[in-house]
């Protein structure tokens, strides 16, 4: 059985073409990308032992070995910062037989009291699950209409796989969805991964779990919004991390003219106040 570290090491190698890296091409192949064969050498470890973890049958490979695969397949800081996160959550993973607990979705008194300084910005505390613990009103101004906010306990992963009306109301769903999907993967415990997966995979079909496997991290540019008034939003995000809490607080700016005159608009319609889920 394969896993998270194995899993990435040997799409990232399929993705990358030999003579990007200077190696010289061996002809037509079977499998696509760079050989298991140049990459373990590239790496200085033995064919044996790269294969033993792509495969999932060596779990705790030392951070050298881990420094030197990074090193072979040029990763990017993000890619390496990647690459050791999974390298660390396959060596811990705990037993299968064991029920993942659900996340946490209580927010610190002191949290909701810095969201509401915030106000009338746009702001919410979610954590990398997607669940979107508490919001400010002009959150909710920005995202009336979309259902987004309908269920008791708004999730955000699951509304952009599972909502049709995600796919218009971000104007880069593709993007947007990459980047639900890698989050679970930086999310508090291999367990509380591993618990919405199980509860979404189901009803979310293979364009999450094609996301959640392949293990590329995405580009977090500006958020593209079409809002079902017909306002057409771009935004920038800040994402301050509450580690201790497993969250995040994470702030919307304008990022132009135009959008803030129309998040000005809406924050005028009838809405309710700060909301915490929890």
């Amino acid at each position: 059985m394969g896993t998270p570290l194995g899993d990435f090491i040997r799409a990232k190698r399929d993705s990358i073409q030999p003579q990007s890296l200077g190696l010289p091409e061996h002809g037509r192949r079977r499998a696509p990308g760079l050989r298991r064969l140049d990459l373990a050498a590239r790496a200085g470890i033995s064919v044996e032992y790269l294969t033993r973890i792509e495969q999932g049958r060596d779990r705790n490979p030392s951070v050298a070995v881990v420094n030197a695969l990074a090193d072979a397949l040029s990763l990017d800081p993000s890619e390496r910062n990647h690459l050791r996160y999974l390298a660390k959550i396959t060596g811990g993973a705990c037993p299968s037989h064991t029920r993942p607990a659900p996340p946490r979705r209580d927010v610190r008194p002191s949290v909701l009291q810095t969201l509401r300084l915030l106000e009338p910005g746009i702001a919410m505390v979610t954590n990398r699950l997607g669940d979107i613990l508490a919001h400010t009103s002009a959150y909710e101004s920005v995202t009336s209409g979309t259902g987004l906010l309908d269920a008791d306990t708004p999730n955000l992963t699951h509304y952009v796989f599972t909502d049709s009306r995600a796919r218009t109301f971000f104007a880069d769903w593709n993007d947007v969805a990459d980047q639900q999907a890698f989050d679970l993967w930086l999310a508090p415990s291999v367990e509380n991964s591993e618990w919405l997966s199980t509860e979404l995979a189901p009803v979310a079909g293979p364009e999450f779990t094609r996301r959640l496997n392949r293990h590329v991290v995405p580009p977090r540019g500006v958020l593209r919004l079409n809002h079902p008034s017909g306002c057409e939003l771009q935004l920038l995000r800040e994402t301050l991390e509450l580690s201790s809490d497993a969250q995040q607080l994470v702030v919307f700016l304008p990022a132009d003219e135009r959008t803030a005159q129309a998040v000005d608009q809406l924050r005028r319609r009838p809405h309710g106040r700060l909301r915490a889920i929890s």
